[in-house]
């Protein structure tokens, strides 16, 4: 189980689950909404853990969708991977930001959205110049959840 940090510490966060999180690449996201109750999507993500102290969970989402609603209005996320089998699990709560929005096939945001794209597919798409187009159509943004506490149970 990982631990969360007292007041002005680093937190220190569980390597197996780290680990666990960082092999798979599709979860449950949950977001707040409204009313409280929670609001839950299944996401293709990546986990960066190139800052130790602040491990990021990234992923691609349109603008206007409810996740991307629900966290603009309270940042608070939760996202939950499982092992294959389902009983090892992870859960990596944090804070939403948001890239902005594509808005030409150039960017700096589509280009971020190749390079995910890449990082969770573990290959190229087939047809770049399409790819883009679709990013900036589809309205497309990186979520990047800053992971602040994960706990789980890896067996």
């Amino acid at each position: 189980m990982a631990s969360t940090a007292a007041s002005g510490q680093t937190p220190a966060f569980d390597p197996a689950l780290l680990a666990l999180a960082a092999g798979r690449n599709l979860g449950a996201l949950a977001a707040l909404k409204r009313d409280g109750r929670p609001q839950l999507s299944m996401v293709n993500f990546a986990l960066d853990r190139s800052d130790p102290a602040t491990p990021t969970v990234r992923v691609s989402v349109v603008d206007g969708r409810a996740k991307v609603a629900n966290l603009l209005r309270d940042p608070r996320g939760s996202l939950m991977v499982t092992s294959p089998e389902g009983w090892s699990y992870a859960v990596l709560e944090g804070d939403a930001e948001f890239s902005p929005v594509a808005g030409a096939e150039d960017d700096e945001v589509v280009d971020e959205l190749v390079e995910l794209y890449r990082t969770i597919r573990g290959e190229d798409h087939p047809d770049w110049d399409d790819y883009r187009r679709a990013m900036v159509k589809d309205g497309r943004r990186i979520l990047r959840l800053r992971v602040t506490r994960v706990y789980g149970l890896v067996q």
